[in-house]
């Protein structure tokens, strides 16, 4: 019999309506003789009703060791609600914490890693016919503090534990029922997916894709497990994501998606000597101001100068562009100037390894809609633009119409 660990999000689990629905999915699973494991998120608004709550107490920050023993509470309510309403409908159920069954992190308070998971307990439910309920987004380090895995991180807790019981699949169940060629809010042609790779969900889910945290994917991607995306609230067989293999490569789509992110500022310093070390003068400082740097630009002048170009998320453009402005003299440079209204717009499949002219197609769709490019970066699997804020929607359903993604690729 298959043993499936299932992940329910923080709006399957809003409300006590809702785990009491989710129980019966569940106990109609378990009588057809369904292994499973559950790994469940606090309810909806719960993390931000305890952040606020940190916030009053501690307004500047709060302390990181007490706030993950603060935030860890969420999800306790959760495991010990659906366990009630499982054991109500006759079914065997046992709850556990991240301490509990000793999900081992390091001890990086808000954002730990997982090192280890010790799955006696769980294997012994499993094997007892038991239900084992898991609270995500947190674990221990190896001084016995609770950690927590950062915003999302539920996701990562679901597909760790598969890894560690070897489970024959990863079911995140959402609000959403699958991955989407594009976000369908902007293209209503959207098309669910039957199934996409590794490479191309964690490449999706880099640029701007909500529906998986990137390191559930990384994690899934790195031990091989299957991961599929599912509603909680319709039915369907959602999106399986899975490793490529080769005979599939020859029927793989060009595209299998267009992803999108709106948290994105260009900066540009203008005239500045072009010579070794120059990129590192700019990105060093940056860097250590905890800024990530994205999509990079340099363009060299016969009079011995460079442009240098890059953007970096929204939020910190103020900030840069403060900094940057303040050493202007001390780099040499004629101009610092930027705009926070742009997005990056991007196709992504694994098929373009094997097909010539992606791009072209890409750039002459986006020139055919009256799209100007400002930046471009490609890797095997993607090609990435930016461009202006207000041609989003245009851009996306005129690659959406090129690329023929509304159309089964069968």
């Amino acid at each position: 019999m298959a043993l499936i660990v299932k992940k329910f999000g923080g709006t399957s689990v809003g409300t006590t309506d809702r785990i009491q629905a989710v129980a019966d999915k569940l106990a109609a699973a378990h009588s057809s003789g369904e292994q499973q494991v559950i790994v469940v998120s606090a309810m909806s608004g719960e993390t931000n009703r305890l952040l606020s709550m940190a916030g009053e107490m501690m307004p500047k920050r709060a302390d990181p060791r007490e706030l993950d023993v603060l935030l860890s509470t969420g999800e306790q309510v959760t495991i010990a609600l659906l366990c009630m309403a499982l054991i109500e409908r006759g079914v065997s159920a046992r709850s556990y914490t991240g301490g509990q069954v000793r999900i081992l992190t390091d001890n990086s308070y808000n954002k730990a890693r997982i090192l280890d998971i010790d799955v006696s307990a769980i294997s012994a439910d499993v094997e007892n016919n038991t239900v084992a309920v898991v609270a995500g987004f947190q674990g221990v380090d190896a001084e016995r503090n609770i950690t927590t895995l950062g915003r999302g991180g539920s996701d990562t807790s679901a597909v760790a534990l598969a890894a560690a019981l070897k489970a024959d699949e990863c079911q995140i169940f959402t609000d959403v029922d699958g991955v989407y060629t594009t976000d369908p809010r902007v293209e209503p042609r959207a098309r669910r997916l039957e199934r996409i790779t590794f490479e191309e969900m964690l490449e999706m889910a880099s640029l701007g894709s909500k529906v998986l945290q990137i390191r559930a994917v990384e994690f899934a991607g790195k031990y091989n497990v299957p991961l599929r995306v599912l509603s909680t609230f319709e039915p369907g067989s959602g999106t399986l994501i899975t490793y490529d293999d080769e005979d599939s490569t020859m029927e793989q789509a060009l595209v299998s998606g267009i992803a999108f992110s709106r948290d994105e500022a260009q900066v540009t310093v203008s005239s500045i000597a072009d010579r070794p070390g120059t990129a590192y003068s700019i990105l060093g400082p940056i860097s250590e101001m905890n800024v990530e740097v994205d999509m990079i630009v340099q363009n060299a002048a016969e009079d011995g100068s460079t442009d240098f170009t890059f953007t970096v998320p929204r939020q910190d453009f103020a900030r840069v562009m403060e900094f940057l402005e303040s050493q202007k003299v001390t780099m040499g440079a004629r101009e610092v100037s930027g705009d926070d209204k742009i997005v990056k717009l991007s196709i992504v499949g694994v098929g373009m390894r094997s097909h010539a002219g992606i791009a072209s197609r890409m750039f002459k769709a986006l020139g055919d809609s009256g799209i100007n490019l400002r930046l471009i970066t490609t890797s095997e699997i993607k090609i990435s633009v930016v461009i202006d804020e207000k041609y989003l929607e245009l851009g996306v359903r005129s690659l959406h119409e090129e690329f023929e993604l509304d159309s089964d690729p069968a």
